[in-house]
C-alpha cells in the first residue's frame, strides 16, 4: 500500500523547524552577504539509502524563499545510491543557507528511517510477516515519522492510545486476578466501544494459553527466543495473529519470521534509526569554487 504523505504535518514540523532554527536571524550570512548571491546548490547521497523526507526539504526551501528554483530529482521512497544527487536548487545563496540545515534535518533522519526499515525487509524476503513500527516516536513527528517506515516497506501499528486495544504488561500489573491475560482480553472485548481487534503482551507460553482463552486477536510475544516463539506458533494453531517484540534485530528477524510469526514490531524502527548520510554542496552561479556542509 502506498504510504500517504502527511502533508498537514509536514507544514506544521516544517514552520517549527525554522522557528526553531531562527532562519529568517542567519546573522553569520547577513554579516558576510548584504545583497543577494546568485547561487546553485545540490544535495547529494553520501551512501545507498531510501529517500524520505524529500518533500518536506522542498516546503522547507520554498518557506524561506519562494522564488528559488527547486528540480526534485529522487522523489520521496526512491532508491538513491551513494553520489547520486537528490535535489538541486538555484536561487539567492543566502536563502539557501538559511534552510540548508533544516532541509538536511528532514532528509537525513526520514531516510534513515526509511532505510533502516527496507533492511529489516529484505531481511525476511520471501516470507509473509510484517514489519511495524511502533509508538516509539519522537513528539510531533509521529505521523511523518510513520510514514518514512511505509516509503521503507514497512507497515504501521496504531497511531495513537485511540487507535487500538493493546493490552501490555502494565496494564497487567494493575489488575489483582489470578489469570490476568484472560481476564483483561475478556473485559476488553465486553467494554471495548468499537471492534477493534484485542492485542495482548505475553511473557510465556502460559499467558499464550490465557491469551487464547480470553479469546485475543492478536498475541504479542514480548522478549521471547526464536525457539520459543515457534513453540507459541504451535499452540496458537492459527487461533489468532502471532506478534513478535522486543530484542529484534538485523541478525535474527529472520529466524523470527522463521519461526512462524506473522507480524513483528521494532521500536528502533523509528527511535534509533542512523541518520542517512547526506551533504549539501553550494556554488556561487557560474563558478566553479565548492563548498561543501
Amino acid at each position: 500500500m502506498m504510504a500517504v504523505l502527511p502533508a498537514a504535518d509536514i507544514r506544521r514540523a516544517v514552520l517549527r523547524g525554522l522557528e526553531e532554527d531562527a532562519a529568517q536571524s542567519d546573522v553569520t550570512t547577513s554579516a558576510l552577504f548584504s545583497m543577494p548571491v546568485p547561487a546553485t546548490g545540490r544535495i547529494m547521497a553520501q551512501q545507498d539509502l531510501i529517500v524520505a523526507g524529500m518533500a518536506a526539504a522542498v516546503q522547507t526551501f520554498l518557506a524561506v524563499d519562494p522564488s528559488m528554483i527547486l528540480t526534485v530529482l529522487k522523489k520521496d521512497g526512491a532508491r538513491a545510491a551513494n553520489g547520486e544527487t537528490l535535489l538541486r536548487m538555484r536561487g539567492d545563496g543566502r536563502s539557501i543557507l538559511a534552510a540548508e540545515r533544516v532541509a538536511l534535518n528532514f532528509l537525513q533522519h526520514l531516510s534513515g528511517i526509511a532505510t533502516l526499515t527496507s533492511r529489516f525487509r529484505q531481511a525476511v524476503r520471501g516470507s509473509e510477516v510484517e514489519i511495524l513500527d511502533t509508538r516509539k516516536t519522537l513528539p510531533g513527528w509521529r505521523a511523518i515519522q510513520k510514514w518514512a517506515v511505509a516509503l521503507g516497506g514497512g507497515t504501521n501499528h496504531r497511531r495513537s492510545l485511540g487507535d487500538g486495544v493493546l493490552i501490555k504488561d502494565n496494564h497487567l500489573s494493575l489488575l489483582s486476578h489470578r489469570e490476568a491475560v484472560r481476564h483483561a482480553c475478556e473485559a476488553a472485548k465486553s467494554r471495548s466501544r468499537s471492534r477493534m481487534p484485542i492485542i495482548v503482551e505475553v511473557e510465556s507460553l502460559a499467558e499464550v494459553k490465557q491469551a487464547l482463552a480470553g479469546q485475543a486477536d492478536i498475541i504479542l510475544l514480548d522478549n521471547m527466543t526464536p525457539a520459543t516463539v515457534k513453540k507459541a506458533v504451535r499452540l496458537v494453531k492459527s487461533r489468532a495473529l502471532v506478534e513478535v517484540s522486543g530484542g529484534v534485530t538485523l541478525k535474527n528477524v529472520r529466524a523470527f519470521a522463521s519461526a512462524g510469526a506473522d507480524r513483528i514490531s521494532i521500536g528502533a524502527l523509528t527511535h534509533s534509526a542512523p541518520a542517512a548520510a547526506l551533504t549539501l554542496e553550494l556554488e556561487r552561479a557560474n563558478s566553479t569554487a565548492k563548498r561543501r556542509r
